[in-house]
């Protein structure tokens, strides 16, 4: 199985730490967030990990090398200046993600941004469907959830508790087949295109071929200097 890592947004957020500093290269207890993922990946057996960029995108392979230092080969996808979305992203990362062109291989993703103490080995490398997504409680920070995960272990738009999804999950490239079907974003038809993954997700789930299960660990979307710096003390401290 090889890997996906979404590293590609500006960072907005968390402005002014990531004005110079991409927002996965940030430190968060003695380590950028994204080596806590590149650790996981690695004990988990994953060998090949794309990683998409975009803002600051020549300070990645500076900072992580060639993956050498955890048993790893990384992949640096250029986006271009301006982040291609998340549908956009993981559509212009495909070719790195397969070692046979064409396969329907599986492939774990994983935003830059988070951390959690979720066990990635967990998940399951052939999932049911097209896409097996970790959902967990809704944080404080958002105002509304993103989907429902139903006893039946379907993720669906609606239900009784909308959870958050966390930015983790395995998926299969054949989600992406139809993609301007379920797409509604204004830079679909730009070169390369730019659009959301969630749409397409949605669209999916309403054929019930996407899956998921619950997380109650630890999780947070380290979006401001604020998360960060909570975060930091946290696993200082452990």
């Amino acid at each position: 199985m090889r890997a996906l890592i979404f590293a590609a947004g500006l960072g907005e957020r968390m402005r002014p730490l990531s004005t110079h500093t991409p927002k996965p290269l940030l430190s968060a207890g003695g380590k950028p967030l994204i080596g806590w993922h590149l650790e996981k990946l690695a004990a988990m057996g994953v060998r090949d990990v794309a990683i998409n960029t975009s803002w600051l995108a020549e300070q990645f392979p500076v900072a992580l090398g060639d993956g050498a230092k955890w048993g790893l080969r990384l992949h640096y996808v250029f986006e271009g200046p301006r982040p291609l979305e998340t549908g956009g992203g993981m559509l212009n990362a495909l070719p790195w993600l397969s070692d046979t062109p064409g396969r329907d291989e599986p492939f774990l993703l994983v935003n830059g941004d988070i951390w959690t103490d979720f066990d990635f080995a967990r998940l399951p490398r052939e999932p049911e469907g097209l896409a097996h997504l970790v959902m967990v409680d809704r944080p404080a920070q958002a105002t509304q959830g993103d989907f429902a995960l139903h006893p039946d272990g379907h993720v669906r738009r609606e239900g009784e508790r909308l959870l958050t999804y966390a930015g983790l999950g395995i998926y299969r490239p054949q989600l992406l087949e139809s993609w301007r079907r379920h797409a509604d974003d204004p830079g679909m038809d730009e070169s390369p295109p730019r659009f959301r993954l969630a749409p397409v997700l949605r669209a999916h789930m309403d054929q019930g071929l996407v899956r998921g299960e619950y997380h109650a660990g630890r999780w947070t979307d380290v979006g401001t200097p604020e998360r960060l710096a909570a975060l930091d003390a946290e696993l200082r401290t452990r």
